[in-house]
């Protein structure tokens, strides 16, 4: 009989492949559990100075000291978000790099984008709803109304004539202002930026002449005169800027729009690699540094499990499949 292939050599080579995969077993769970060992990327899809990267880096930070590694925030804005997020899908699933994901690559580029090199349902899990901030829409102080009904009429006097920037394509403050644009009929001209920061100095200088955004980025240039606010989109006023109605006390009172912002990882990241990420977060939304940071811009902690986060974002799409649909929003 030949001895390469006796029952005897077949068992004793069947022992030492059990034997040497038992002996991995307990080192490749110890480098799960261990996690981080290194840095962590935290994927920004738009250019510093926004509501987005100020909610991560308050995170970050904190995620930074519970950690003991660094979790840094790095912006790569472009695509209506599509530059990020095709960074992240192509990303190792190990954890060691995450992303910022919002209502416009979530919710809404599913609908308003022809084609994407990813499936933001298959191939990102959610790893927590991380804030919810209230869109505020401003116009520049040169802008001749004092509130939200005489802009409109101004618009409605004038269209085609004012132009109101964004952070770009898909980004909350693109989707509110379309959103207004569609339940009030005014006409009014979007221009995409690569950022929050970039449109809000055309919108300070007066080139543009309105925009919507989370308060984070706005507060400081409202509070000192050089933006006018005229409007919120949340359904109750809020507390940082108590004189300043709701779109929905405009007479539309099914209005309501908000920037919302989670935390996903790429598809096959290990269970419990996206348990602790959820965790730790929840850990930092409850840090004084953060809430006190959340409380005076109005912002709305999050933090609850990945089914939760899952959840709310398949209810976000089916609200903003008929708003793209009804508006006709577009990628400009």
């Amino acid at each position: 009989m030949n001895q390469a292939f006796s029952p005897k050599r077949r068992e004793l080579m069947a022992a030492a492949v059990a034997a040497g995969t038992a002996a991995l077993l307990p080192s490749a769970l110890q480098a799960q559990s261990q996690w981080p060992t290194k840095s962590i990327r935290f994927l920004v899809p738009f250019a510093p100075g926004g509501t987005s990267e100020i909610v991560a880096r308050s995170v970050a930070a904190e995620l930074t000291k519970q950690l003991g590694q660094t979790v840094y925030v790095e912006n790569k804005p472009g695509g209506a978000g599509v530059v990020a997020m095709s960074e992240a899908h192509r990303a190792a699933p190990d954890g060691y790099t995450i992303i910022l994901g919002h209502v416009g690559t979530l919710a809404v580029n599913p609908y308003m984008l022809a084609n994407q090199p990813y499936d933001v349902n298959k191939d990102f899990i959610p790893v927590t709803l991380l804030a919810k901030v209230p869109n505020v829409f401003v116009i520049h102080p040169d802008v001749p109304a004092r509130n939200f009904k005489e802009f409109v009429a101004y618009v409605k006097a004038n269209p085609g004539k004012l132009s109101y920037g964004s952070a770009g394509n898909a980004s909350a403050g693109h989707l509110a202002m379309e959103y207004l644009k569609l339940v009030t009929g005014m006409f009014i001209t979007h221009i995409p930026y690569r950022g929050t920061g970039p449109q809000l100095t055309d919108l300070l200088a007066g080139r543009t002449q309105a925009s919507s955004a989370g308060l984070p980025a706005l507060g400081a240039h409202i509070r000192a005169g050089k933006l006018r606010a005229i409007a919120v989109g949340t359904q109750q006023r809020i507390s940082a800027l108590p004189e300043v109605p709701t779109v929905a006390e405009m007479g539309f009172k099914d209005f309501e729009t908000s920037q919302w912002y989670g935390m996903l990882a790429p598809a096959g990241t290990p269970p419990d690699v996206v348990k602790k990420l959820q965790e730790e977060s929840y850990k930092a939304l409850k840090s004084s540094a953060v809430t006190e940071r959340f409380a005076t811009d109005n912002a709305v902690g999050g933090g609850g499990p990945s089914s939760e986060f899952a959840a709310f974002i398949a209810a976000e799409q089916k609200i903003w499949k008929e708003i793209v649909k009804q508006a006709q929003i577009k990628a400009d």
